[in-house]
């Protein structure tokens, strides 16, 4: 009787098993947090989602005149994925500035894409903009060995002697818009990505342009730093309205060092320009400044244009308020060219020096597809109810 007990129970137990197993095919495999384990999944190829304006011209140069490389074309096999897998690797990430929506967008593109080549991110650090602090991020991240660094230099000269002794120590290292000073492609690091910040200029400058009907005077707020990629953005919105737009007349130019300074950069145009009738600004963070700044100088029918998708600055665009659109960077698809290359630097594959993800225009009319093309999820409901 005992026996038959047992055995009665041994078939309870097998037919359990069998619809627990049912109930799960198709679901991801799990780790130990309960989260999908990239290890314990089938490798699988890695490149940039495209869109359908992903095939645009673009512009831009790299920090050496170098051509630029469309992010587009970078690809690993289901082969390589899993021969980094092998690998163990560890990554850093020392930014700049962690403080916005664009940074929080390129730390998910670098996270996601390195979980699926199984290379752990040991390190995510905020210099705040102040290149000592980037020094001793640095120092502070090489004592964990890492193998792979990505980062953007706050300042050109005084971080590339950190990133210099990080390269020499034998960390793969791939820059986020802009190279240290000194470093050769190759020898210290695998290559830079950035936005076509050129033609996001471009963008920003032709919606100013056709906001103001080709007619008015405008201001301009510049980044006062060394930064390849600002100084892209503002030459080439000033070149487009000079070569484009005659009649429209850039009076008064104003520069930030903070991303904080846009509010007491704005109003000082203001002042001595009340007769504006428009404003570039040279990223979104200062641009909210300048927003406050116009609307406390009571100019309603004032048109800024910027670049960057941020949280604010796409609201104000769906509410079709002051500020009427801009250039975007995409820098989810940055996060995931920057994560490919630095797998295509373990694999010892070659590298081009200068990769570009294309530019994106976006105004009112394709607000809620722009936000989709640069974060790659839907916009938040607060962005779609404005529309309405």
């Amino acid at each position: 009787m005992k026996q038959k007990w047992m055995t009665g129970l041994g078939l309870i137990l097998a037919l359990a098993m069998m619809l627990a197993a049912c109930g799960n095919q198709g679901a991801a495999p799990q780790g130990n947090d309960g989260k999908p384990n990239a290890a314990l999944e089938a490798a699988a190829p890695i490149a940039l989602e495209k869109d359908a304006d992903g095939d645009a011209e673009i512009m831009s140069t790299g920090p050496h005149g170098e051509a630029a490389v469309a992010a587009t074309t970078l690809e690993l096999t289901a082969e390589e994925v899993e021969k980094l897998r092998e690998g163990n690797y560890k990554a850093a990430i020392v930014l700049h500035y962690a403080g916005n929506d664009w940074s929080t967008a390129q730390l998910d593109g670098l996270k996601t894409t390195f979980a699926k080549m199984g290379i752990e991110v040991i390190a995510e650090t905020d210099a705040q903009f102040k290149s000592e602090k980037q020094v001793s991020d640095i120092e502070t991240v090489m004592a964990r060995k890492p193998d792979v660094i990505i980062g953007l230099p706050v300042d050109p000269v005084s971080t590339a002697g950190a990133f210099k002794k990080a390269a020499e120590a034998g960390a793969k290292i791939v820059f986020m818009d802009n190279v240290a000073d000194g470093l050769e492609h190759g020898t210290h690091y695998a290559s830079v990505v950035s936005a076509d910040n050129y033609g996001n200029g471009v963008k920003a400058a032709d919606i100013l342009a056709e906001k103001l009907g080709g007619k008015g005077k405008i201001g301009v707020i510049y980044h006062d730093a060394d930064f390849f990629v600002t100084k892209q953005r503002v030459e080439a919105f000033e070149q487009t309205m000079k070569e484009k737009y005659p009649e429209i007349e850039i009076v008064a130019r104003g520069g930030i060092v903070e991303p904080s300074d846009g509010e007491k950069v704005a109003s000082a145009l203001l002042t001595k320009h009340p007769d504006l009738d428009g404003m570039f600004v040279v990223w979104d963070v200062p641009a909210e400044g300048a927003l406050a700044a116009v609307r406390t100088a009571g100019k309603k029918d004032l048109v800024i244009t910027t670049s960057d998708l941020g949280t604010n600055v796409a609201l104000e665009i769906a509410k079709d308020g002051i500020v009427k659109g801009l250039g975007s960077e995409r820098p989810y698809d940055q996060g995931v060219a920057e994560a490919i290359l630095a797998g295509y630097a373990l694999l010892g594959k070659e590298t081009p020096s200068y990769v570009v993800v294309p530019p994106l225009g976006v105004t009112k009319d394709n607000v809620l597809e722009g936000w989709k093309s640069v974060y790659r999820q839907e916009a938040p409901d607060l962005i779609k109810n404005a529309l309405k």
